[in-house]
């Protein structure tokens, strides 16, 4: 079979994930590899797709390989799926898969990305390899490569691929009323960061709601007015000393302009099953602040336009985005129901956290993937040096193995439980004994 793979990566052919796929084409020489750098050469196909077209229609299978770039694919494979949607390709009947490499922090929201715009455009979809960028060299990452093809190839030839669960309904898009102007004097620094073109008059209307019923000054960023001279490489080069390699002055107008409000609100439409490719541009230079959570305690809100409801992976990725960074998710309002009201709900929400500096602990989401942070950046100190400085201030070196009193008081506690005599004579002392610190705190609020 012909199979096509779709380099997602900026790096181009010094992509590690692409290797994956080399190593494939090399164990599998009865199917025919071709490969196109769609991610390297993105600029050059926004001016001429008939190569890679060409190459499309030729082909049997797809490979979408890239790498995790902020929970999602890197924006450079966002705007070739963007640009393969506008082409309109014939692509019934063809199937496709994806090949991944991270550190397994959110891979899940970026392999459902690349599934949700696959089916979209009708392409069977046969589920992916997700790896972590060190497998490979190990024999144990060779055999999972080696199975996850075997299976691919299998489910080609027995038709046996993915359900499509979407529906890609039309968008209600219920019109915003604009009330009149609040006539308080108003302060604060509140940043709407947009993603909008002059034709976008619905989101534009969510924006200018909110700022009239809002009781803080606001202004608004339309990240299309910027001029990025690219989308993020993965070269690194921020790691060691903070800076982008980039002379755009992305980075110092982000720490300066946008990180520096007390609050921060998203504004865009739902597109290809995101939040678009501009936001993803925005999104993936966000990383010249590493793996710190910079706006960590700042409280955040969406206005999202499309159908908010049927996209659970874009759910997904915003609360996780809030909880990973720290940030008290004020609410998203989306103009699919009530838009007025669930404005009007998200301004005095936001009032809210900012008069009273309200904050929330993190959840599975947040926990879940700083602890894979935490565990990369501690074993890559010595290269990501700001991020290592970053985590070492904010005590998120937290690893539990280093707790040796707790540890020694659990073996003892196992031996003790092991002995059916001292079992029965504990009693439910136990439950009392771990009650206690609770206990305490209940007993002291009474003093009060």
């Amino acid at each position: 079979m012909k199979i096509l793979v779709l380099n997602g990566s900026p790096k181009g052919d010094y992509s590690i994930t692409l290797q994956t796929s080399i190593y494939l084409s090399k164990l599998h020489p009865e199917h025919e590899f071709e490969f196109i750098n769609v991610g390297q050469r993105i600029k050059a196909l926004e001016k001429d797709f008939s190569e890679a077209e060409k190459m499309i229609n030729n082909a049997d299978l797809l490979i979408f390989s890239y790498p995790v770039y902020t929970f999602l694919a890197p924006y450079q494979l966002h705007r070739f799926i963007e640009l393969l949607k506008e082409k309109e390709i014939n692509l019934n009947n063809k199937y496709a898969t994806q090949v991944s490499t991270s550190k397994h922090f959110y891979d899940v929201t970026a392999h459902r990305y690349i599934q949700d715009n696959c089916q979209e455009i009708g392409l069977k979809f046969i589920k992916g390899l997700s790896a972590d960028m060190d497998d490979l060299p190990l024999e144990k990452g060779q055999k999972e490569a080696k199975a996850f093809f075997d299976f691919f190839i299998w489910s080609v030839e027995n038709d046996i691929c993915e359900p499509n669960l979407n529906s890609f309904t039309e968008p209600k898009n219920i019109a915003v009323n604009i009330p009149e102007e609040n006539e308080t004097d108003k302060n604060g620094d509140v940043v709407i960061i947009a993603d909008y073109s002059k034709d976008d008059i619905q989101i534009q209307n969510m924006i200018d709601r909110f700022q009239k019923v809002f009781n803080r000054k606001t202004r608004v960023v339309n990240i299309r007015d910027y001029q990025f001279k690219g989308g993020c490489l993965g070269c690194l080069n921020c790691a060691t000393g903070g800076e982008c390699v980039y002379k755009d002055g992305f980075a110092e107008y982000l720490r300066k302009e946008l990180n520096s409000a007390e609050a921060r609100i998203f504004a865009f439409t739902i597109k290809d099953h995101s939040m678009g490719t501009q936001f993803k541009l925005y999104d993936d230079r966000s990383f010249c602040n590493g793996h710190r959570s910079v706006t960590m305690g700042m409280p955040v809100g969406y206005l999202v336009s499309g159908n908010y409801s049927e996209e659970k992976n874009v759910q997904t990725v915003i609360e996780a985005r809030a909880s990973v960074g720290e940030n008290f998710l004020c609410g998203v309002a989306t103009d699919e129901f009530k838009p007025n009201e669930e404005i009007d709900k998200l301004a005095k929400t936001l009032e809210y956290a900012l008069d009273n500096k309200h904050t929330q602990p993190q959840n599975f989401y947040g926990v879940g993937g700083m602890k894979i942070f935490r565990d990369l950046i501690w074993v890559m100190q010595g290269f990501m040096k700001e991020d290592h400085k970053f985590y070492k201030t904010h005590n998120q070196y937290d690893f539990p193995q280093k707790k040796r009193g707790m540890m020694l008081l659990m073996y003892l506690l196992g031996g003790a439980l092991s002995s059916p005599k001292i079992k029965a004579k504990m009693g439910n002392k136990m439950n009392e004994g771990m009650l206690m610190p609770y206990k305490k705190v209940l007993d002291d609020l009474e003093k009060k």
